[in-house]
């Protein structure tokens, strides 16, 4: 009897290790400066995660810009096409910035709005360390929910771009920047 129990807990040790070593998934934005890939944190940011994914399988970022570029704050994407055109988006999600990751160089976090669950498909990537965007108990913060692990200098290569205002909209790289696709990596 005891054997059998002893089999059983190995047997749950065994499955709980392996869900545990599952390798985070990875999203490669093959872009018109060269490729960044992205590792995503599920056990931190699920529904972060989770809506990143769904906007990525949908093909929703094939096609838009980085319509946002400031040098030493961030790059901003995912919601704009070329000629500036706002793309369609799903309902909003909440915040899930007290997940402790930080702002800090090359992650990945969501942009919103003023609300704090106002979050849909937009992102962003820090090219410096941002601790203002960071959780506080004074301020929301943004969620980070990622970080690059491949292409850190074709963002270099992004930040750097030539921006210019477009309409209403401001730090717009001159030239377009597109995300030509974004898919999830095997």
């Amino acid at each position: 009897m005891k054997l059998k129990h002893l089999l059983a807990a190995t047997l749950v040790v065994t499955f709980s290790s392996a869900a545990a070593q599952t390798p985070a998934p990875r999203v490669a934005l093959d872009t018109s400066e060269g490729k960044i890939v992205v590792e995503l944190a599920p056990q931190v940011a699920p529904k972060t995660v989770e809506n990143f994914l769904a906007y990525v399988k949908s093909g929703h970022y094939d096609g838009t810009v980085f319509h946002r570029v400031i040098p030493g704050f961030m790059v901003q994407g995912g919601g704009f096409t070329g000629d500036m055109k706002e793309k369609p988006t799903r309902g909003t999600i909440p915040l899930e910035s007290r997940n402790g990751l930080k702002n800090v160089r090359g992650t990945l976090a969501m942009a919103r709005r003023g609300d704090p669950d106002s979050a849909s498909a937009q992102f962003f990537i820090n090219v410096v360390d941002n601790a203002r965007l960071d959780y506080r108990p004074d301020n929301d913060g943004y969620a980070v929910f990622g970080k690059v692990v491949e292409g850190m200098d074709v963002v270099d290569k992004i930040r750097a771009a030539p921006t210019d205002s477009r309409g209403p909209h401001q730090n717009v790289p001159v030239a377009p920047i597109t995300i030509k696709s974004a898919r999830i990596v095997k």
